[in-house]
């Protein structure tokens, strides 16, 4: 059975609306479940970047310069209205209000969660993206502190692949595409109160030190 062009509009239209109805969900969960600020991203696009700016060094993974942000505890509904202008535009999550990050390799990041979750520690979400990077949410502060908890921990002379993401910096949320090279998903998906408030980095910083320095980056 053949397609008609009338068939092939409601195909495209079925796909845009399980596009905004995704999106709709994912806002609602960021912003009103887990009480994170949302701000509108960039997309990556064949020709560099939304944005437009040319010789963009981060195509499809900043902010939109004039992107009204959704704050923490917006109800869906309200949500839904403010992005409405943004259709398509990736989820980014400003670091360092209700969380910062410890970024490192996915092969070692996956490796710690294991350890870290046979300790029994808390733990926040960890997303993982398609450059290959995990991400722990961690308490805010912790990049700041992070040179110091390394030098105290024996590991500040370390050649680590660890780095802390604070005030400034910005994450894709999941499940947005991230530099048109695919999405973001959660290798630890958010959930309880850690997602609100995020262990401290020192409860983690020992495993994803130890086993970052041990991960050869290919195997």
């Amino acid at each position: 059975m053949g397609f008609t062009i009338g068939g092939i509009r409601d195909i495209r239209s079925g796909i845009r609306r399980r596009g905004r109805t995704a999106d709709r969900l994912a806002l609602a969960e960021l912003s009103g479940r887990w009480g994170w600020d949302v701000v509108p991203g960039a997309r990556a696009t064949t020709h560099g970047c939304s944005c437009g700016a040319y010789g963009c060094t981060a195509p499809g993974a900043h902010p939109l310069d004039r992107g009204r942000r959704v704050t923490g505890g917006t109800g869906a509904e309200q949500a839904a209205r403010a992005w409405a202008p943004y259709g398509g535009a990736a989820m980014m999550l400003p670091v360092g209000l209700a969380f910062d990050i410890l970024d490192v390799a996915e092969r070692a990041g996956r490796r710690a969660l294991v350890r870290l979750e046979r300790m029994g520690l808390p733990l926040g979400p960890v997303a993982v993206t398609p450059e290959g990077r995990a991400q722990f949410f961690v308490a805010p502060g912790s990049a700041r502190a992070l040179p110091g908890l390394l030098y105290r921990m024996g590991w500040d002379d370390a050649d680590l692949d660890l780095r802390g993401l604070g005030p400034g910096t910005y994450i894709t949320a999941p499940p947005s595409d991230r530099s048109g090279l695919g999405p973001v998903r959660w290798l630890r998906s958010p959930g309880g109160v850690t997602a609100a408030r995020p262990p401290e980095a020192r409860l983690l910083l020992g495993t994803l030190a130890y086993v970052t320095h041990r991960t050869p980056a290919y195997a």
